[in-house]
């Protein structure tokens, strides 16, 4: 049983927990430990993710688990284009992979884009992250690479967008 929710700002803490316990396995075999920890440290700042929630710079879904939250996306309008919305984070704890999570949430925000009169979802996606094969098979295609950086490191990523 599973439910979505909008995220509020005491749900921070629960999605720093969420990406902390994520990432490492996502990330370990592709990137350095310095480097995770890093973007942990900047991404995910319980603050930080506290203020976009609040301000809505980013919105926050939250699935739980028979009550207990296990996955979580945000997205907002890109800020250069706002006829293109950017899916920034979709992180499942490890133990709930292969449950369609993802593909839940992903659902999700598309549904939210099409209520805001959009038609097209963008992420970035590691050019090394397995997760590239899930997001084509959601639609996804690749529009471009970029590398992007995040403090003294950079993140070799591929565009991906979806007509939703």
């Amino acid at each position: 049983m599973f439910l979505i929710r909008n995220a509020v700002a005491a749900d921070a803490a629960t999605i720093v927990d969420i990406a902390n316990k994520t990432w490492w396995t996502t990330y370990a075999e592709i990137l350095a430990t310095e480097q995770i920890q890093y973007m942990l440290n900047v991404i995910y700042d319980v603050d930080k993710i506290s203020q976009q929630i609040e301000n809505a710079t980013q919105e926050f879904l939250i699935l739980e688990e028979n009550g207990q939250p296990v996955a979580f996306a945000s997205y907002s309008p890109r800020e250069e284009d706002k006829e293109i919305y950017k899916l920034h984070k979709l992180y499942c704890l490890p133990q709930t992979q292969g449950k369609g999570y993802g593909k839940i949430l992903i659902n999700a925000v598309a549904d939210k884009v099409r209520q805001a009169g959009k038609h097209i979802l963008e992420l970035n996606v590691n050019r090394y992250n397995q997760a590239t094969g899930f997001y084509e098979k959601m639609g996804f295609s690749i529009a471009y690479e970029e590398d992007v950086p995040i403090g003294p490191y950079w993140m070799n990523d591929y565009v991906m967008r979806k007509p939703v």
